[in-house]
């Protein structure tokens, strides 16, 4: 994995090349770029979330000409066989996801200008037509070229008294040239890769317990409790390099420690799921017998009887338990949930992709706390996401329905952009994107600046500039959040969908058992407290709720746990 030296990894590498070295155990490490040599085998444990990612780890075996590329995909509960079974048949008929291509990035834009500054002097006019015939700029308007002009002539808000200096100059507002030392700032910090940081972790009273991955610390938010060494904190606040904690000894964490392979379902497999899901319920709703459908799934998708047999009980045990709600790529269902601790849960059951569905829950939680005037609790997997709420009075007569009239496809960048201003997400973001605009210096004069004493620069820089939002550096931070990271454009699309009627809202519940679909998205909430072998025990345990309720309302069911 990546935390190992460089030593250790070439090492262990060159063992696999040489056949010293039966089998490696691997994060994403050995994903891409790397010729082991003769594989024979690839498995993966759990769905790869992608067609193009499965295609590229298995296409580590066979490196020969005449050689097939064999692996086997181990899943590890009944959503990850639907999905693999999905993702396998997609990946034999050559269906492979979009590409992520990002739009206008500023950031770059501002290295780009210095760069052509600094081969010769341009006109500003000339300059912009070459970069609108690009692809990632196209979409440019003369008004964010002409935003990131400015910045990068000192013209914005007085930012020389934070120490940031123009890197070009404007003769009579056409010609671009180069200020002085801007040669050097350029080929000393140029570049995308941000560096990442290793954040500290101390409590409210000054102890050091351990650190945290910046990419980790994005993610929380005041009052969120996670796991570090074995035991629960609670995040108060950040400054810099270092996270202020409390003890939260015996609470649940509400977001999982182990965050770096965390990789998303895909928008394109995630919409093929929800159709196959659809399928087997249009199955169901027309009489088919448990043979014609369990012959379907095997015959069309190249599984086992057995496989498909699991399969078809899943699916079963959902429509019969929902009276027919099979949430799919044309129906997304809202189960209302009252836990044992006297929360409710807003269970959205949508498949569309990981970071769509980010952003979509995002905004709901945002208006549900408007709406409500209370914390929001958001919970997101590859299957759909809950919102939490404690119990109020006025919850019981509270349409969840209200939520998609205030957010629509109009606004949800708008109001995305106000929930993530004072997030973590967006003071680390910044720094990112502060650095590729040449905001703050990670190198200067030949040395490399102080990773702390950059961040806290960048949050001095923050606040200054947070109240003009079309700020280009902060204007691209946003983009980068909502765009990248998440994925506001496909959430545009749902939203549309909903407003177009293509998508339907239903909502089942309230309820004290949860359907068997929203089992994952529960157990999530439980993840870091509890051991594979207890995880299993409370997915049988919330099983063995459903099979209960449908022999109470009548039906005639026998199906035995499936341990996949």
């Amino acid at each position: 994995h990546s935390s190992l030296s460089r030593n250790v990894r070439l090492e262990v590498e060159d063992k696999l090349k040489r056949g010293l070295l039966k089998v490696v155990v691997s994060s994403t490490s050995l994903e891409l770029g790397i010729d082991i040599g003769y594989i024979d085998l690839v498995i993966l444990l759990s769905s790869p979330k992608s067609v193009s990612r499965l295609l590229q780890r298995i296409g580590r075996a066979g490196h020969h000409i005449r050689n097939i590329s064999k692996g086997r995909i181990v899943v590890v509960d009944r959503d990850d066989l639907v999905e693999c079974t999905v993702l396998t048949k997609l990946a034999v008929d050559r269906k492979i996801d979009n590409i992520n291509i990002p739009k206008k990035p500023l950031d770059v834009l501002s290295q780009l200008i210095v760069a052509s500054s600094l081969i010769s002097n341009i006109e500003k006019e000339e300059l912009y037509n070459i970069l609108r015939n690009s692809y990632n700029f196209q979409d440019l308007t003369n008004e964010e070229y002409e935003s990131v002009i400015r910045y990068l002539n000192g013209e914005l808000f007085g930012l020389e008294l934070k120490n940031v200096y123009s890197k070009i100059r404007l003769k009579e507002d056409k010609l671009i040239y180069p200020k002085r030392g801007s040669r050097m700032i350029f080929f000393m910090n140029s570049g995308t890769i941000p560096d990442e940081a290793m954040i500290e972790v101390i409590t409210d009273y000054g102890k050091y317990v351990g650190n945290l991955e910046e990419e980790f610390v994005e993610i929380l938010s005041p009052g969120d409790i996670f796991v570090l060494g074995g035991r629960t904190y609670e995040f108060l606040s950040s400054k810099g390099s270092k996270v202020v904690v409390k003890d939260a000894a015996g609470q649940r964490p509400t977001v999982p420690s182990w965050f770096s392979e965390m990789l998303p379902l895909s928008y394109e497999s995630a919409l093929e799921i929800g159709k196959f899901r659809r399928t087997v319920a249009e199955m169901l709703s027309k009489g088919n017998n448990k043979e014609e459908i369990i012959e379907w799934i095997s015959k069309e998708y190249s599984i086992s009887k057995s496989a498909s047999s699991t399969i078809y009980n899943y699916i079963l045990e959902q429509y019969l338990f929902t009276n027919g709600i099979i949430p799919s790529d044309k129906l997304i269902m809202i189960e209302i949930y009252d836990d044992e601790e006297g929360i409710r849960n807003y269970i959205f059951h949508a498949l569309f992709g990981r970071r769509a569905l980010d952003a979509l829950s995002r905004a709901l939680a945002y208006a549900l706390s408007e709406d409500l005037n209370i914390d929001v609790k958001i919970s997101v997997t590859d299957n759909g996401f809950s919102l939490s709420v404690s119990k109020v009075s006025n919850l019981d007569s509270y349409n969840v329905l209200r939520l998609f009239d205030k957010v629509k496809s109009s606004n949800i960048y708008d109001i995305l952009s106000k929930a993530i201003m004072r997030t973590e997400m967006l003071k680390r973001r910044f720094r990112h994107c502060a650095e590729r605009s040449f905001m703050i210096l990670r190198r200067y004069k030949g040395r490399e600046t102080n990773l702390e004493r950059r961040e806290l620069n960048s949050e001095i820089l923050l606040n200054s500039i947070k109240e003009f939002p079309d700020f280009p550096v902060l204007k691209e931070t946003i983009r980068e959040i909502l765009e990248d990271h998440m994925d506001v454009i496909r959430a545009k699309e749902i939203l549309k969908k909903i407003e177009g009627s293509e998508i339907r809202l239903v909502i089942f519940g309230p309820t004290t058992i949860p359907s068997p679909f929203s089992h994952s998205i529960i157990i999530k909430g439980h993840s870091d407290v509890v051991l594979a072998e207890d995880k299993r025990e409370l997915m049988k345990k919330l099983h063995d709720k459903v099979i209960d309720f449908l022999r109470q309302k009548g039906v005639n069911i026998d199906l035995a746990y499936t341990s996949v």
